[in-house]
């Protein structure tokens, strides 16, 4: 194991399915070494100190294993931004649905270096959006979940793995020994939960909040401004189904669900957009989840791709159907009505707000028409019930960004920057009509979106 500055490591994934990660030693860092050359499509970050313009700063390592994951710290590392005193440098260990990392971070212009040369260095802090894995890097840890609080929990895997994903021990003390610099939890109801888990994580612990939850919740105002965008100023509703990953979950039966939304919903009243799980997309890759839904692409369904920003696409919704992951969950703070299409009893944490959400939303039935059914969710839809669960995704509701700087700048052991960080309402996206064939989506990457935070 591995200590960062301040005695703490950084455990990170090794390409082995979830769950089944372990720790290794690191080889000691060369001399005079920042970087070194990453492999391609990456930024190679700068190969020695003699080459850098800004230097004797504090070095930040985000550690990416999935698109998911650096979509998360994105939101965490703009906390950083504008301060020369800090750089950031990526890294993308082996992951199992890693594949497309390179070409995301290649995108974003960041700087990456090669994992075999991060496990030869020492940061001044790294941050992991997951469990741990591999315990090569020198550096405090802030780990940090990459969902709404903690949803799933895992039974299939045998008694030594089963609990709820992100609270089990394994995932919190991969080595079996070394905790991290902290454990960013979004409720304090989380603290409870670790106390029967890992009760020796207590002290790391902080109860930071939700930054998707804050996103969201501060563009709500902006709501027309996204419709508008994704061309929705025709007067027609927007469905947007939304997927997890898995077996279980809504895509593991889109090719019944999709169908029916196609054939029964009418196309001058209705819009269709399609959220999937960057882990479907890397999981049976691009090209296969792009033929699959091809057919319904080229009748207008909008499928968002997983480097695409989804949160303006959620809260453009008129009605969400769903299942039990992460965005389903965040769909209660938009006021839109949700149905789940899979909702399996046995990968969710009974304690979560997506029991709660089980409970509460109508499911989708195969024999009764989609639009009875859309217009019985609307008129059984109760907007404090759904308020009360969107509660339970974080107890520090629009706080997340004062407090995980401080967290941050104490680990780094400098000050704060002198402002308020702001929590910036979501950039437009592009129109829903560039994620179906006939605006050519099938052969472009998708758009993040325009860069413009709606006026």
């Amino acid at each position: 194991m591995r200590s960062g500055r301040s005695g703490h490591p950084v455990c990170t994934g090794n390409g082995s399915a979830p769950g089944t990660e372990h720790c290794a030693a690191a080889p000691a860092r060369p001399a005079g070494a920042v970087g070194g050359s990453a492999a391609p499509p990456g930024r190679p970050a700068p190969a020695g100190r003699q080459w850098l313009t800004k230097v004797g700063g504090r070095r930040v390592l985000a550690i990416v294993h999935t698109i998911t994951y650096v979509k998360r710290l994105l939101d965490v590392l703009a906390l950083l931004e504008a301060d020369f005193r800090i750089q950031v440098l990526f890294t993308a260990p082996p992951h199992v649905f890693g594949d497309e990392v390179p070409r995301f971070l290649a995108a974003l212009g960041s700087a990456v270096l090669p994992w075999q040369a991060v496990t030869r260095m020492t940061f001044d802090l790294a941050l992991a959006a997951g469990p741990g894995g591999v315990c090569e890097v020198r550096a405090p840890l802030v780990a940090l979940p990459h969902g709404a609080a903690y949803l799933k929990r895992i039974t299939e895997a045998g008694p030594a793995e089963a609990g709820v994903a992100g609270l089990r021990r394994r995932d919190i003390v991969p080595d079996g020994r070394t905790l991290p610099a902290a454990l960013v939890v979004p409720h304090s109801d989380e603290l409870r939960a670790l106390a029967r888990s890992c009760p020796e994580a207590l002290p790391v612990a902080s109860v930071v909040g939700d930054p998707v939850h804050d996103r969201i919740a501060a563009s709500l105002p902006y709501r027309a401004a996204y419709r508008r965008a994704l061309g929705l100023d025709d007067g027609r509703h927007l469905v947007v189904a939304v997927s997890t990953w898995g077996p279980h979950s809504s895509f593991g039966r889109i090719e019944t669900l999709l169908p029916r939304l196609t054939a029964e919903l009418p196309v001058d009243r209705y819009r269709i957009a399609v959220l999937v799980h960057p882990n479907v997309w890397a999981g049976h890759s691009p090209w296969q989840v792009r033929t699959w839904l091809a057919h319904c692409t080229r009748q207008g369904v909008s499928v968002v791709p997983p480097e695409a920003d989804w949160r303006p696409v959620l809260l453009a919704g008129d009605w969400i159907i769903g299942d039990h992951g992460s965005v389903t969950l965040y769909g209660t703070l938009t006021g839109a009505p949700i149905l789940l299409a899979a909702s399996p009893e046995q990968e969710i944490n009974p304690d979560s707000p997506a029991a709660a959400l089980a409970m509460t939303a109508p499911a989708l039935t195969p024999t009764v028409p989609l639009t009875t059914q859309l217009a019985y969710a609307l008129d059984e839809y109760r907007s404090h019930e759904y308020a009360a669960i969107a509660a339970r995704i974080t107890s520090e509701p629009g706080r997340f960004n004062r407090n995980m700087r401080r967290l941050m700048y104490r680990l780094l052991g400098l000050g704060q920057p002198a402002h308020e960080p702001v929590t910036v309402p979501l950039p437009l996206p592009p129109a829903l009509d560039s994620w179906t064939t006939s605006g050519n989506w099938a052969h472009t990457p998708g758009g993040a979106g325009r860069g413009e935070v709606p006026a």
